[in-house]
């Protein structure tokens, strides 16, 4: 197995006045109270291919975008093949601006209009990435993203919503979802020192009830 974190008790609320909504409907009105440009649906889509540029997750926020399966994989093709040998970490594409980058054998993608800041779409990669790195134990690459797609799937909802930017800080992205990330993952060596000592304490306990049977029967 590659991951060693555990899913805490995340939820979905759906149901009228959820947080998530709060939270949607709180950065709606403040962009409404300043200007209606830029959009406050700065994220037009996410996805992650693999190094044959085959999909392992996507996600579309703007209906009118690309809304056939067979339009975004079209998309997600020219895009790969644009970039998956590029040095760049920003590409312009059939009207849209990318970022990018890539981990051993995964490419992840964030999209947004071509007017769009490609500064915040660098914060969303960023913080995406990061999210994904630590839920992957920093083994970034396919096996072990397609081992934890539940956990990948909570951070992206957590980072996105409907398009919207809620979180890009990565540390938080992880306390909504419930995760328990350790900067140290096991290795062998620390899993035998760690059964070493399980069992010196049980030991310990099994020699300590030997001695409280013995002196109770001599009394």
């Amino acid at each position: 197995m590659c991951s060693w974190f555990q899913v805490g008790s995340a939820r979905r609320v759906t149901a009228q006045g959820s947080p998530r909504q709060h939270r949607v409907s709180a950065a709606a009105a403040e962009m409404d109270s300043t200007s209606l440009e830029p959009s406050l649906y700065t994220v037009k889509a996410v996805f992650i291919l693999d190094n044959d540029g085959n999909r392992l997750l996507s996600k579309y926020y703007d209906p009118e975008l690309y809304p056939t399966m067979k339009e975004q994989k079209n998309f997600e093709n020219n895009v790969f093949s644009k970039t998956h040998k590029a040095d760049n970490e920003i590409a312009f594409l059939e009207g849209m601006t990318i970022v990018y980058k890539s981990s051993i054998d995964l490419f992840f993608y964030v999209v947004g209009s071509a007017q769009e800041n490609e500064l915040m779409l660098m914060s969303v990669l960023n913080c995406l990435f990061d999210s994904i790195s630590h839920i992957l134990r920093k083994n970034v690459e396919r096996r072990c993203l397609l081992d934890n797609m539940e956990g990948v799937f909570l951070a992206v909802d957590e980072i996105i919503d409907g398009g919207v930017i809620l979180e890009s800080d990565s540390q938080q992205v992880l306390q909504k979802v419930n995760y328990r990330a350790d900067d140290n993952p096991l290795t062998e060596q620390s899993v035998a020192q760690h059964l070493t000592e399980k069992l010196a304490l049980t030991t310990n306990v099994l020699q300590s009830a030997k001695e409280q049977i013995k002196w109770s029967i001599l009394k």
